[in-house]
């Protein structure tokens, strides 16, 4: 059975068609390191983790790309903050800015280690890429994409004419809620950055443009189109980032390369708790590792596998009790084979019959995730192993 895959570009389910045939590239966006993970980044790590497991299992051979963002405005205001509290007159902002990024970047690492999830084959930091993104970016002012205003470079929305594909959204709606704030040199409201001139006491690099920094959405494309070339396989992340990260991305790449950016994207639904989006702006998240000091990290992992990856999840304690119980029936089982003493096959009509119950369970788990990669469904399966196997 074919590989199905719900493409987010096309709103429907897709047979996967890889570029190479048995080879996959992957790109996901990583986390912009300014605070304590939280178990909605668990969700997208674990479900990008999952799917290039499984790929690999289906015999593709696959390369991950996942970004960190260690330069951002979130950074920066983070870095301040944490100035003001600091005794120590010496620090200045920039070495502040590298302290808060490489702080929560550790933390990042020591709790999916501890989650057991690989890190990608390639995770690529922001300010590792500076040049090459100058480089985007000039290339795509030559093509009459971006322009240069006031130190500033934006790309101009209205030179790439399927804006808005990805999120369904028209630009003239999108114009009706668009503004320009102050101190911005855009010519259009829905021009986004991408360079960023220099502010005082800020990180800054040497541009065409004066002193500066890169804008978001510039790192991904640079990063992607260089380690996985113009057109890859799969990109990824989490749907709050359709619009406008994914949406400027897919237009700045396409414009620089003149080609189709990626050929599938994969959305994982967002983690909520009471049905609201867990964020570190609404105060509602819940850290890894107030998870970890309660559970075992496979019983997180229990609880996120429970929904397709797809669907929004919602977080509570009673759930993680459920996912601990479900966890507890497969080491009950393992403990049991530990004891027996010696394991015999079962002979005749009983053992044959075993082993085709198990052959049709293993097939019925390999169509749920071939299905869209519905680990719901395929631990259904694994459960009735379970039962099989007692």
């Amino acid at each position: 059975m074919a590989i199905k895959i719900y493409n987010s570009l096309t709103r429907k389910k897709e047979e996967f068609v890889p570029i190479k045939k048995s080879k996959v590239g992957i790109y996901g966006c990583g986390p912009t390191v300014y605070d304590e993970p939280h178990i909605g980044h668990a969700r997208s790590a674990y479900t990008f983790d999952v799917i290039k497991n499984y790929l690999e299992y289906r015999g593709y051979k696959v390369r991950f790309v996942r970004n960190i963002t260690d330069i951002d405005d979130k950074i920066i205001d983070k870095a301040r903050g944490e100035l003001k509290k600091s005794l120590d007159a010496k620090v200045d902002l920039k070495s502040a800015v590298k302290e808060i990024a490489m702080k929560y970047l550790n933390r990042y690492y020591e709790d999916m280690d501890t989650l057991g999830i690989k890190r990608a084959d390639f995770e690529p930091k922001a300010t590792e890429y500076i040049g090459k993104m100058i480089k985007v970016i000039k290339r795509l002012i030559e093509k009459g994409s971006a322009y240069a205003q006031g130190g500033d470079v934006y790309f101009a929305i209205n030179k790439f004419s399927s804006y808005g594909s990805l999120s369904g959204q028209s630009l003239d709606k999108m114009q009706l809620g668009a503004r320009v704030h102050p101190g911005e040199n855009k010519r259009d409201p829905l021009d986004f950055a991408l360079w960023k001139s220099a502010k005082p006491e800020e990180p800054a690099w040497k541009s065409p443009w004066g002193m500066g920094r890169p804008g978001w959405h510039i790192e991904c494309s640079t990063m992607s189109m260089d380690i996985l070339g113009e057109n890859f396989d799969i990109h990824g992340g989490g749907l709050d980032l359709i619009f406008p990260h994914h949406e400027n991305e897919i237009a700045q790449s396409e414009s620089y390369s003149g080609k189709r950016f990626a050929n599938y994207w994969i959305h994982n639904g967002l983690l909520t708790i009471k049905s609201e989006k867990m964020a570190k702006s609404l105060g509602n998240f819940i850290s890894i590792k107030d998870i970890l000091d309660k559970h075992h990290p496979e019983v997180l992992k229990f609880f996120l596998l429970s929904g397709h990856y797809h669907s929004p999840i919602d977080f509570t304690y009673a759930k993680m009790d459920e996912a601990k119980a479900a966890r507890e029936r497969f080491y009950i089982l393992f403990d049991k084979i530990e004891r027996v003493e010696s394991l015999k096959a079962l002979d005749g009509a009983r053992g044959e019959e075993g082993l085709r119950k198990i052959d049709d369970l293993k097939a019925k788990f390999e169509e749920a995730m071939d299905d869209d990669f519905n680990t719901s469904l395929a631990l259904g399966y694994l459960y009735e192993i379970v039962s099989l196997a007692n």
